[in-house]
C-alpha cells in the first residue's frame, strides 16, 4: 500500500495534461507604399551594386512593398542599370549590369 501510494505521488507531475504554447505571432511590416525622395535616392545608389536583385530583396533590404519594389526594377532595367537573369511570372530576378555588356 506504501509503495502505491509512493508512485501515484511521485507521477503527479508527468500525469499534469501539457499546456501548448500560443506560438510567436510575427509583427506585421509596415513597408513604404509610396516613394520619398530619400528612398529612391537610396534605389537608384545602392540597387544597381547588389549581385542578386529580386522583387524579395527590395522589400527586405528597403523597406518597401511589393509594387513599388516591381517598379523599382522595372525602372533600373529601362535606365540599364540592372540586367534580366530569369523572367518568370511570379518570380523576377536581375543582377548587376557590368560595363562589358
Amino acid at each position: 500500500m506504501a509503495k502505491a501510494k509512493a508512485a501515484v505521488s511521485s507521477g503527479g507531475k508527468a500525469a499534469k495534461k501539457k499546456k501548448w504554447s500560443k506560438g510567436k505571432v510575427k509583427d506585421k511590416a509596415q513597408h513604404a507604399v509610396s516613394l520619398d525622395k530619400p528612398t529612391y535616392d537610396r534605389i537608384l545608389k545602392e540597387v544597381p551594386t547588389f549581385k542578386f536583385i529580386s522583387q524579395s530583396i527590395l522589400i527586405e533590404r528597403l523597406k518597401v512593398n511589393g509594387s513599388l519594389a516591381r517598379v523599382a526594377i522595372r525602372h533600373l532595367e529601362k535606365e540599364g542599370q540592372i540586367k534580366r537573369i530569369v523572367h518568370h511570372s511570379a518570380q523576377l530576378i536581375y543582377t548587376r549590369s557590368t560595363s562589358s555588356d
